[in-house]
Protein backbone atom coordinates (compact mmCIF):
# COMPACT_ATOMS: atom_id res chain seq x y z
CA UNK A 1 0.00 0.00 0.00
CA UNK A 2 1.06 2.96 -1.15
CA UNK A 3 0.38 4.84 2.19
CA UNK A 4 2.47 2.75 4.31
CA UNK A 5 5.69 3.17 1.98
CA UNK A 6 5.29 7.21 2.24
CA UNK A 7 5.10 7.42 6.38
CA UNK A 8 8.21 7.04 7.03
CA UNK A 9 8.93 10.17 5.31
CA UNK A 10 7.69 12.03 8.04
CA UNK A 11 10.99 10.69 9.56
CA UNK A 12 12.87 12.69 7.40
CA UNK A 13 10.58 15.93 7.72
CA UNK A 14 11.77 16.38 11.63
CA UNK A 15 14.93 15.22 11.60
CA UNK A 16 17.19 18.21 12.14
CA UNK A 17 16.38 21.99 13.12
CA UNK A 18 12.26 20.71 13.22
CA UNK A 19 13.12 18.60 15.87
CA UNK A 20 15.38 20.51 17.65
CA UNK A 21 13.24 23.69 17.38
CA UNK A 22 10.29 21.68 19.09
CA UNK A 23 12.70 20.81 21.79
CA UNK A 24 14.13 24.11 22.53
CA UNK A 25 9.89 25.48 22.49
CA UNK A 26 8.88 22.86 25.01
CA UNK A 27 11.65 24.25 27.40
CA UNK A 28 10.70 27.68 26.63
CA UNK A 29 8.70 30.21 29.37
CA UNK A 30 5.07 29.69 27.28
CA UNK A 31 5.54 26.11 26.21
CA UNK A 32 2.27 25.40 25.80
CA UNK A 33 1.32 27.89 23.19
CA UNK A 34 4.41 28.46 21.45
CA UNK A 35 4.57 24.32 21.06
CA UNK A 36 0.92 24.80 19.53
CA UNK A 37 1.61 27.59 17.96
CA UNK A 38 4.78 26.01 15.89
CA UNK A 39 2.72 22.78 15.09
CA UNK A 40 -0.06 25.36 13.44
CA UNK A 41 2.39 26.98 11.73
CA UNK A 42 4.04 23.16 10.46
CA UNK A 43 0.99 21.98 9.54
CA UNK A 44 -0.25 24.57 7.54
CA UNK A 45 2.81 24.60 6.00
CA UNK A 46 3.49 20.64 4.68
CA UNK A 47 0.08 20.15 3.85
CA UNK A 48 -0.12 23.61 1.57
CA UNK A 49 3.88 21.89 -0.26
CA UNK A 50 2.38 18.25 -0.17
CA UNK A 51 -0.70 19.12 -1.42
CA UNK A 52 0.67 21.36 -4.08
CA UNK A 53 3.04 18.78 -5.16
CA UNK A 54 0.35 15.93 -6.00
CA UNK A 55 -2.10 18.19 -7.74
CA UNK A 56 1.17 19.17 -9.86
CA UNK A 57 2.04 15.74 -10.15
CA UNK A 58 -1.38 14.85 -11.31
CA UNK A 59 -2.13 17.84 -14.04
CA UNK A 60 1.86 16.38 -15.64
CA UNK A 61 0.37 12.77 -15.67
CA UNK A 62 -2.83 14.06 -17.12
CA UNK A 63 -0.84 15.93 -19.92
CA UNK A 64 0.94 13.23 -20.96
CA UNK A 65 3.96 12.38 -18.95
CA UNK A 66 4.20 8.50 -18.83
CA UNK A 67 4.51 7.13 -15.21
CA UNK A 68 8.30 6.08 -15.53
CA UNK A 69 8.82 10.22 -16.39
CA UNK A 70 7.41 11.14 -12.63
CA UNK A 71 9.00 7.75 -10.84
CA UNK A 72 12.57 9.42 -12.23
CA UNK A 73 11.90 12.98 -10.81
CA UNK A 74 10.69 11.74 -7.51
CA UNK A 75 13.94 9.94 -7.66
CA UNK A 76 15.68 12.87 -8.82
CA UNK A 77 14.26 14.56 -5.49
CA UNK A 78 15.01 11.93 -2.98
CA UNK A 79 18.97 11.77 -4.22
CA UNK A 80 18.95 15.41 -4.10
CA UNK A 81 17.45 15.20 -0.44
CA UNK A 82 19.90 12.40 0.34
CA UNK A 83 23.04 14.43 -0.73
CA UNK A 84 21.72 17.54 1.18
CA UNK A 85 21.59 15.39 4.01
CA UNK A 86 24.63 14.26 3.95
CA UNK A 87 26.61 17.32 3.29
CA UNK A 88 24.97 18.99 6.13
CA UNK A 89 26.03 16.12 8.42
CA UNK A 90 28.95 17.90 10.12
CA UNK A 91 27.09 21.07 10.83
CA UNK A 92 26.46 19.50 14.74
CA UNK A 93 26.20 23.01 16.08
CA UNK A 94 22.48 24.58 16.27
CA UNK A 95 22.53 27.77 14.81
CA UNK A 96 22.49 30.84 16.96
CA UNK A 97 18.90 31.77 16.47
CA UNK A 98 18.14 28.73 18.54
CA UNK A 99 19.29 30.01 21.66
CA UNK A 100 16.42 32.45 21.13
CA UNK A 101 13.50 30.12 20.99
CA UNK A 102 13.50 29.95 25.23
CA UNK A 103 11.89 33.27 25.06
CA UNK A 104 10.22 32.81 22.15
CA UNK A 105 6.88 34.20 21.61
CA UNK A 106 3.43 32.17 20.16
CA UNK A 107 3.83 34.33 16.57
CA UNK A 108 7.95 33.66 15.76
CA UNK A 109 6.72 29.92 16.78
CA UNK A 110 3.97 30.18 14.42
CA UNK A 111 6.42 31.61 11.42
CA UNK A 112 9.03 29.60 12.51
CA UNK A 113 6.94 26.43 12.01
CA UNK A 114 5.92 27.54 8.79
CA UNK A 115 9.51 28.09 7.44
CA UNK A 116 11.00 25.33 8.68
CA UNK A 117 8.70 22.77 7.38
CA UNK A 118 7.65 24.23 4.00
CA UNK A 119 11.26 26.16 2.62
CA UNK A 120 13.89 24.23 4.46
CA UNK A 121 15.39 22.35 1.42
CA UNK A 122 15.43 18.90 2.87
CA UNK A 123 11.83 19.42 3.87
CA UNK A 124 10.72 20.89 0.47
CA UNK A 125 12.35 18.03 -1.57
CA UNK A 126 10.89 15.71 0.73
CA UNK A 127 6.96 17.13 0.24
CA UNK A 128 7.83 17.13 -3.27
CA UNK A 129 8.66 13.69 -3.52
CA UNK A 130 5.98 12.47 -1.16
CA UNK A 131 3.08 15.00 -3.00
CA UNK A 132 4.08 13.57 -6.74
CA UNK A 133 4.47 10.01 -5.94
CA UNK A 134 0.66 9.60 -4.40
CA UNK A 135 -0.39 11.36 -7.25
CA UNK A 136 1.41 9.36 -9.75
CA UNK A 137 0.44 6.21 -8.30
CA UNK A 138 -3.23 6.82 -8.53
CA UNK A 139 -3.87 7.71 -4.61
CA UNK A 140 -6.67 9.97 -3.55
CA UNK A 141 -5.81 13.20 -1.85
CA UNK A 142 -6.42 12.46 1.60
CA UNK A 143 -3.61 9.52 2.12
CA UNK A 144 -1.54 12.70 2.15
CA UNK A 145 -3.13 13.63 5.35
CA UNK A 146 -1.91 10.20 7.58
CA UNK A 147 1.82 11.99 6.25
CA UNK A 148 1.01 14.92 7.45
CA UNK A 149 -0.60 13.81 10.92
CA UNK A 150 2.29 11.31 11.48
CA UNK A 151 4.90 14.71 10.99
CA UNK A 152 2.53 16.91 13.49
CA UNK A 153 2.80 14.13 15.77
CA UNK A 154 6.37 13.69 15.87
CA UNK A 155 6.93 17.19 16.28
CA UNK A 156 5.02 17.55 19.22
CA UNK A 157 6.51 14.68 21.03
CA UNK A 158 8.49 17.12 22.91
CA UNK A 159 5.51 18.68 24.39
CA UNK A 160 3.62 15.71 24.94
CA UNK A 161 6.30 14.52 27.23
CA UNK A 162 6.29 17.10 29.60
CA UNK A 163 2.27 16.84 29.30
CA UNK A 164 2.85 12.96 30.54
CA UNK A 165 5.71 13.02 32.34
CA UNK A 166 6.52 16.43 34.11
CA UNK A 167 9.81 16.82 35.53
CA UNK A 168 10.89 13.52 34.03
CA UNK A 169 10.26 14.88 30.47
CA UNK A 170 12.36 18.02 31.21
CA UNK A 171 14.98 16.14 32.01
CA UNK A 172 14.79 13.89 28.93
CA UNK A 173 14.09 16.41 26.57
CA UNK A 174 18.20 18.25 27.21
CA UNK A 175 19.33 14.78 26.30
CA UNK A 176 17.39 13.76 23.57
CA UNK A 177 18.10 17.48 21.67
CA UNK A 178 21.92 16.10 22.03
CA UNK A 179 21.38 13.26 20.56
CA UNK A 180 19.39 13.87 18.05
CA UNK A 181 22.05 16.97 16.79
CA UNK A 182 24.72 14.31 15.99
CA UNK A 183 22.28 11.65 14.49
CA UNK A 184 19.73 13.08 13.46
CA UNK A 185 21.08 12.93 10.09
CA UNK A 186 21.69 9.45 9.92
CA UNK A 187 18.21 8.65 10.46
CA UNK A 188 17.53 10.78 7.63
CA UNK A 189 19.12 8.90 5.05
CA UNK A 190 18.24 5.74 5.82
CA UNK A 191 14.57 6.63 5.57
CA UNK A 192 15.66 8.28 2.23
CA UNK A 193 17.20 5.32 1.05
CA UNK A 194 14.60 3.20 2.10
CA UNK A 195 11.91 5.62 -0.08
CA UNK A 196 14.78 5.78 -3.03
CA UNK A 197 14.99 1.67 -3.04
CA UNK A 198 11.01 1.69 -3.13
CA UNK A 199 10.85 4.14 -6.08
CA UNK A 200 13.19 2.54 -8.13
CA UNK A 201 11.40 -0.92 -7.60
CA UNK A 202 8.34 1.07 -9.16
CA UNK A 203 10.42 2.30 -11.91
CA UNK A 204 12.03 -1.15 -12.46
CA UNK A 205 8.24 -2.58 -12.86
Amino acid sequence: MNLLKILPMAFVMIAGPQILSAIFLATSENWRRNSAAYIAGAALSITGFVTVAFFVGSGVSDAGASNDTLDIVVLVLLVAAALHTFLKRKESKPPKWMGKLEVASPRFSFRLGFLLLGVFPTDILTSWAVGTYLSNHGDPWWHLLPFVLLTLLLLALPALLLLLFGQRGQEFLPKARDWMNTHSWVVGEIVIMFFIAIAANSLAG
